[in-house]
């Protein structure tokens, strides 16, 4: 079997609601690149990639030089055994991982679907029937913040990212920290989540004022060495994301007393061969694991959901479905939330259908 095509589409993505974050970050309408491979023997494996704007050394316009550039390497290649073919690309073309993210989870779809297996039981196993999910709430008023945060919660949802420093004050953050925590009750995870935006002061000041409470914080600043002066100013456990990419990071991260938890996302790592590397690598660290990616819909979401279900349930914080934030879906077949938890697919491969309608013209076909 050889590939012989590689298919690429943008979907503009709206979010249910404007999602705003710290450093003029936001979430709106965001492009989602699309990868369709074809091979000579008529399997067709999907990718995606979504990256957010100003988040990460990536950007929706870059995928398809990307893979322009990796075309060579591609075409008329086995496409089984994504980890064979995806060392040959680092060979040819390196850096650029969200790229290649859209790439590597096509080609386990792929690989799944001549096996006649779902994702999961390549991964590892199926290690759990649901998994929980947390739900991240944009960075407004304090009180509609808590009021979005009850919503959730009569959902069945028991974890909340509180989203700070969008508007760059030190009072309000606190506020919605505490109304947050004070509306869910004691029990759920609640943690602020400032998406590097931070300097090391404000958090500090932020974590001492809330070091009360049953709070944990996400990724305050832009650097390791600053996180962890926070942690270590406030006590407040600590979730990595932005700066926990790779092996050396992650490590670096462990090493300085930061990751009681981090956030695993498919395209920072570059797709479900490199992120699984890093779960096993978390298995043996101790941290908890947030499976998921930067932003996307149901291709992102199935392939995430497969990895969590094939990790550890003591390790596994929660996963997320990002296709329940954003409008198009490109696969309605693919999961969706019940009572604040979710299953992954049980189909061959990522086990979901893209809608043609929605995908439209392809912007670019490689063969």
């Amino acid at each position: 079997m050889k590939i012989r095509r590689l298919t690429l589409w943008t979907v503009p993505l709206t979010s249910h609601e404007t999602y705003y974050m710290a450093s003029g970050k936001t979430c709106d309408t965001v492009d989602s690149v699309v990868l369709a491979v074809d091979t000579d023997s008529g399997l067709r494996g999907w990718g995606e990639v979504c990256p957010i704007p100003h988040y990460l050394p990536a950007y929706a316009g870059g995928v398809g030089p990307a893979l322009r550039e990796l075309a060579p390497v591609l075409i008329g290649a086995d496409p089984t055994g994504p980890e064979a073919l995806m060392a040959r690309a680092d060979a040819w073309l390196a850096g650029h991982v969200y790229a290649k993210s859209a790439l590597d989870i096509a080609l386990w779809d792929i690989t799944g679907k001549i096996a006649g297996l779902p994702l999961f039981a390549l991964l590892g196993g199926r290690r759990q029937k649901d998994m929980p999910l947390y739900h991240s709430i944009t960075c407004i008023a304090p009180d509609e913040m808590a009021r979005i945060a009850l919503e959730a919660q009569a959902d069945g949802i028991t974890q909340f990212q509180v989203k700070l420093g969008a508007d760059a004050s030190i009072e309000a953050d606190i506020e919605r920290l505490v109304k947050v925590r004070e509306a869910v009750g004691p029990g759920p995870l609640v943690y602020g989540d400032w998406n590097c935006g931070a300097t090391q002061l404000d958090a500090t000041r932020v974590g001492r004022a809330v070091a009360h409470l049953d709070v944990m914080l996400e990724q305050p600043c832009a650097t390791i060495r600053e996180c962890a002066a926070v942690r270590s100013a406030t006590g407040l456990a600590m979730k990595m994301d932005e700066t926990v990419h790779d092996t050396e990071s992650l490590l670096d991260a462990a090493t300085s007393g930061v990751m009681d938890a981090a956030a695993l996302k498919l395209s920072k790592f570059g797709g479900l061969s490199a992120t699984r590397r890093a779960r096993d690598l978390c298995l043996h660290l101790g941290a908890r694991m947030c499976v998921e990616d930067t932003w996307g819909s149901d291709i992102a979401t199935a392939a995430l959901l497969h990895l969590g279900a094939a990790t550890d349930p003591a390790r596994l914080l929660n996963v997320c479905d990002l296709s329940g934030y954003v409008a198009p879906r490109i696969a309605p077949d693919c999961p969706t939330r019940s009572n604040g938890r979710i299953v992954p697919p049980t189909g061959p491969g990522l086990g979901i259908t893209p809608d043609a309608a929605v995908l439209g013209e392809p912007d670019l076909i490689l063969e």
